[in-house]
């Protein structure tokens, strides 16, 4: 337990914090998902900007590093690609 009031406040605050990433990580994971399972290109091209976009947020709050977001762009951008 916290000694002192800042560490008490400290302790809410993280809280609050890992719950927000918890599930902004979770829609995360579960848009890349969605996308991965769809087999119309028009739809999966149109899922694909949602995907980005959010990956883009993910990196600017801190969420993913950089070169991940930029892997997982990578690596659906050629499978939105090889959709027939």
């Amino acid at each position: 337990m916290p000694h002192h009031k800042s560490c008490k406040k400290r302790m809410k605050t993280s809280e609050q914090q890992r719950l927000r990433n918890r599930t902004y990580r979770s829609q995360l994971r579960t848009s890349i998902r969605e996308l991965r399972s769809m087999t119309a290109k028009d739809e999966a091209v149109a899922k694909y900007n949602s995907v980005m976009s959010l990956l883009d947020k993910a990196v600017a709050y801190g969420l993913i590093h950089k070169k991940n977001a930029d892997r997982n762009k990578a690596r659906l951008a050629r499978f939105v690609q090889q959709l027939g």
